[in-house]
């Protein structure tokens, strides 16, 4: 709607008269969240229990636990508390304070991780280089005492670099086993334990053989996958991080006056107005209410060229003003802007589990048991057989490395992080990673009309064959108007540069339109009045009437959304169904379906029929995606096999669907179901590969013709397959 004819709403004069104090608490409460603040000065356990302390004093305060080793506290608070009102509360204990921000420090901790997995991955390696050529002296024909002393430098090389490098398994390990449960590290701990141990045994007895760089080789290509796991995990992590940056920390508020002030973010209310300058990042969603400009929205939706801006445009929050400052009314502020809801959105994509994910941990759990009594069972055979406690222990210990889990751990995640990161890149948000393998499973697709295939904005096309007097009536009648066809007719009258002519008495006649009279002579703009007749057009149209003359049609078309007519084209030319379901006027929705080359289409239809017919093809067999926007799609979008809605769409359709459309263009979305044919495939090829390679390496393993550094290789390359395999989709 225009800002020129947008109705004024009075402000309610209890709310006028509310507390100055009560409207700066309401700016400053965010929702209930953890807050982090930074204690420089804290040294000690007492300073623990002092912060402690005085925090859970704080009233709406659940609980304050203090890391006095990176020296902070991590409050958990109920909505309304603040990091300003902690602050003072530990000042006045005696220790200095600092809010630090909540985004920063997850990516942080995610950055630090994987740090630290290449920081071991990288000690694994050099030491696995060392131990091999002291191996290869062993091996080339050393004996005696010389042989004993690179087994022991090798000893003195393993010890250390296993105990650094592999504590992310054992940790996991010994985690799992105090829970009373078995997971893939615990295989995985006990056989570069018992690689170790037997190998330490073998060199304190003068031994032929030992292990040592069978362990270290086992933990570098462990590492390996470990870290490129993380790398895949990271994709959607870094595009929540990315969100997460463009949150401007600071604004400059304007007051009725033309004062700026710099304010926190999180100290903003709706209807606040902020000064923009140019380079400046959108700190909120709002209106443009002054000045001219140029947008980047390219980070949000994916678009590079810029987009004008002027008075009543709307911004959202994360787009960067390029050329001109601006003022901006709010509309959305804080958790509420279309900035955040997005990196929500992220954030439970990142939680997502594919279908065959519980497969694959399932089979996972299963495994561990089934590895360690196949070890136990290979490690009795052998004894009874031969009667040799060392060659029992090295094919145990070659059985537990060879069976890890690993690579089917990765089968899934890896394939569904890598795709989902790929279309996020693309303008697709995935909310539910298992709408990946639905969305390739798809056969039919149906559209709304209004919002969807069309962006929801209707254009006069006419005008040019009325006169300058009923151009003149029809504006003055149109910004009287708050109806969509009004706010479109006023709009394109004004760039016209039509002056409105002197109606008086105007009133809207809800349903019916707006009427006045001018010199004495009824005009109105809206439905055809009563007794007349008109075949249903073919195009949205609205009636101006103006005295005694036959009414005057004025027509309207809704712009199609870009990429629309290449979506649809492409969807048939697949051989999937495709499918018009509009609430509009059967005419305007034949002419936009033959454009668009739609045969099954229907007009008129209410939201329960949407989700009728949606209910009815997927009995009948068919796999749906419902691609829709509005309050009247919603039932539809949650019943359908996988739903899709455009970022304009309402919430509710938002949280209906999984999978988000970031830009304007319906042009990727052909993309993403061949992108979701794609990770299916992988994810299959995936359990392929892991399951071969079982089945060719385990009996080796038993039958003694693998000895732990060859399993231990072995096992590495079947879990860096797995994850290159998965990594091909970027």
């Amino acid at each position: 709607m225009s800002a020129a004819i947008r109705p004024r709403i009075s402000a309610c004069p209890a709310c006028a008269a509310a507390p100055a104090a009560e409207t700066l608490a309401a700016r400053a409460a965010p929702r209930g969240a953890t807050l982090v603040l930074s204690l420089p000065t804290i040294h000690c356990a007492a300073c623990m229990a002092a912060v402690e302390d005085a925090l859970t004093g704080v009233p709406g305060v659940a609980s304050a636990r203090v890391n006095l080793t990176r020296k902070r506290v991590s409050v958990e608070a109920a909505p309304g508390v603040t990091a300003g009102m902690l602050i003072p509360v530990v000042q006045a204990a005696g220790y200095e304070a600092h809010e630090l921000d909540a985004s920063a420090l997850q990516a942080t901790a995610t950055d630090t991780a994987g740090r630290e997995l290449l920081m071991r991955l990288a000690v694994a390696g050099f030491a696995m280089m060392n131990v091999m050529l002291l191996s290869v002296a062993v091996w080339s024909g050393a004996e005696g005492p010389t042989r004993d002393m690179f087994h022991w430098i090798s000893a003195a090389i393993a010890l250390p670099t296993v105990a650094f490098s592999g504590q992310p398994f054992f940790r996991s390990a010994i985690g799992a086993l105090r829970a009373r449960r078995l997971n893939m590290d615990v295989p995985i701990s006990l056989a570069i334990l018992l690689a170790l141990g037997t190998s330490l045994r073998e060199t304190s007895l003068s031994g032929e053989h030992a292990y040592f760089d069978a362990a270290v080789s086992l933990t570098f290509f462990l590492l390996i996958g470990r870290y490129l796991d993380h790398r895949t995990r990271s994709v959607a992590r870094s595009a929540a991080g990315e969100l997460a940056a463009l949150e401007v920390p600071r604004a400059w508020r304007v007051d009725g006056t033309g004062a700026e002030e710099q304010v926190p973010v999180a100290a903003l209310a709706v209807e606040d107005v902020l000064r923009i300058r140019p380079g400046g990042r959108m700190p909120v969603d709002g209106t443009v209410v002054e000045g001219l400009s140029d947008l980047d929205r390219s980070l949000l939706t994916g678009e590079t060229l810029p987009v004008p801006a002027g008075p009543g445009t709307e911004v959202s929050a994360g787009e960067v003003n390029l050329s001109g400052p601006l003022l901006v009314r709010a509309s959305a502020v804080g958790r509420e802007t279309s900035l955040h809801r997005m990196a929500e959105l992220v954030a439970v994509a990142e939680s997502g589990r594919a279908q065959y994910t519980p497969l694959a941990d399932k089979a996972a759990r299963l495994y561990a048991p089934g590895v360690h009594i196949l070890a136990a069972l290979a490690f009795l055979g052998w004894l009874a057989w031969s009667g040799d406690l060392r060659i029992a222990v090295n094919i145990a210990a070659a059985v537990l490395i060879i069976t890890c889990p690993c690579a089917l751990g990765l089968a899934v995640p890896a394939v569904t992080t890598a795709a989902s990161g790929r279309l996020f890149r693309r303008g697709l948000l995935i909310k539910d990673a298992t709408a990946l393998e639905r969305l390739a499973e798809v056969d039919t697709v149906v559209f709304d009309k209004t919002g969807t295939l069309t962006t929801g904005t209707p254009r006069c096309t006419n005008i040019d064959g009325m006169d300058r007097e009923e151009q003149a009536i029809a504006l003055a009648l149109a910004e009287g108007s708050a109806h969509p066809l009004a706010v479109a007719l006023a709009a394109a009258l004004r760039r016209c540069d039509v002056v409105p002519a002197p109606v008086t008495g105007m009133r809207e006649v809800p349903g019916q339109g707006s009427e006045g009279h001018l010199d004495g002579v009824p005009v109105r703009l809206g439905r055809l009045p009563a007794g007349h007749d008109a075949t249903e057009p073919e195009v949205t149209t609205t009636w101006l009437s103006v005295g005694d003359r036959p009414p005057r049609a004025i027509t309207f078309a809704d712009t199609l959304r870009d990429g629309a007519a290449e979506a649809v084209t492409a969807l048939l030319a697949e051989g999937r169904t495709v499918i018009l379901l509009s609430g509009d006027t059967a005419p305007v929705v034949r002419t936009l379906a033959a454009q668009l080359g739609i045969t099954d289409w229907q007009a008129g239809v209410l939201p329960q029929e949407k989700a009728a017919r949606v209910k009815a093809l997927s009995d009948g067999g068919h796999r749906v995606l419902m691609v829709g926007d509005g309050l009247n799609d919603t039932a539809a979008l949650a019943g359908a096999h996988v739903s899709i809605s455009p970022a304009s769409a309402l919430d509710a359709a938002r949280v209906a669907s999984d999978i988000v459309l970031l830009g304007k263009s319906l042009a990727p979305l052909p993309e993403a179901m061949a992108t979701a044919r794609t990770a299916t495939r992988r994810i299959r090829q995936n359990f392929a590969l892991a399951s071969w390679y079982n089945v060719i390496a385990v009996p080796l393993a038993i039958a003694g013709l693998c000895s732990p550094l060859i399993a231990a290789l072995a096992m590495s390359a079947s879990s860096v397959t797995v994850s290159l395999n998965a990594l091909r989709l970027r």
